[in-house]
């Protein structure tokens, strides 16, 4: 049975990469924290650590358990907040990761809600792309993770419930009029996210042409502007113009190209009592 205490020392080395950070952030000795390694190498039977020069680093072994023992502490973790919960020992916390465009629209609205619904419950939101914030939900530092997804979007792991909340069109955002995606085969082309950068690629060459990418931005404001300084063009979900729309570009919804958002959470119902209610409260501020 491998010792959990042992198990947050590896993913502090891990986080901080050195004995030293690693003591500082626990609270521990760094001879404490040497100990405690050494204790797990003995546990595993595996080399965890390696000394390069004055410092240390993980083996692969040591990364692969501390990647591992990540996720295991951070649903203990979130198991403790449920139950304290339960037992009434705090007022509670509901932890969202959502994408900009969603935080810049309706998420401002479910948070009131929130609020109005259970004034003693405190929200904690983080701004993530998708993949990152399944990796939050995962390893349980959030409860619900906010994501889209494309048609043309890999699946998302097992163990991951989705519930879906809208479908959110896309727009093709030019400087002059838009016309057709394939009247621009020829044009520069703006990415965003990983994601949409795909999704960009795909509906792209179903339109019968590889898009030439300038540049590539997360940001919509920035993204726009350099539509509107005719660098380039982009695509654009409804939400995104929602947050934002520069007043010298022009937009023309693109067929079969929509992202589906959902709220997603770990595991089946019933969830805590601080999940359900934010679940309740993003429903409602559609």
């Amino acid at each position: 049975m491998l010792d959990v205490v042992r198990l947050r020392v590896l993913v502090a080395v891990a986080r901080k990469g050195s004995l030293t950070a690693a003591a500082k952030e626990l609270h521990y000795s760094q001879p404490s924290v040497s100990h405690h390694l050494a204790r797990l190498e003995a546990e595993t039977g595996a080399r965890l650590v390696q000394r390069v020069g004055r410092g240390i680093r993980l083996t692969e072994a040591g990364r692969l358990l501390a990647e591992r023992a990540a996720e295991i502490i951070g649903r203990l973790d979130a198991a403790a907040e449920e139950l304290a919960e339960h037992v009434g020992l705090r007022s509670g916390r509901a932890r969202l990761a959502a994408f900009p465009s969603a935080l810049g629209t309706f998420i401002p609205t479910a948070a009131r809600l929130l609020s109005a619904a259970h004034p003693a419950l405190r929200l904690e939101l983080t701004e993530m792309e998708p993949p990152e914030a399944l990796r939050l939900l995962r390893s349980g530092r959030v409860d619900v993770a906010l994501i889209f997804r494309y048609d043309d979007t890999a699946p998302e792991e097992n163990g991951i419930r989705m519930i879906h909340l809208l479908d959110d069109p896309s727009y093709l955002v030019c400087s002059g009029p838009a016309g057709e995606l394939a009247d621009h085969a020829e044009s520069s082309w703006i990415a965003g996210c990983d994601r949409c950068r795909s999704h960009l690629l795909d509906i792209c060459e179903k339109a019968g042409f590889a898009p030439r990418i300038s540049f590539t931005s997360d940001d919509i404001v920035a993204v726009q502007a350099l539509v509107a300084a005719g660098l380039g063009l982009t695509l654009l979900p409804g939400l995104a113009l929602r947050a934002h729309r520069h007043p010298d570009v022009q937009v023309a919804e693109v067929p079969g190209s929509t992202r589906h958002v959902y709220a997603a959470v770990y595991g089946e119902p019933p969830h805590p009592p601080a999940t359900e209610a934010l679940l309740v409260a993003l429903r409602k501020s559609l």
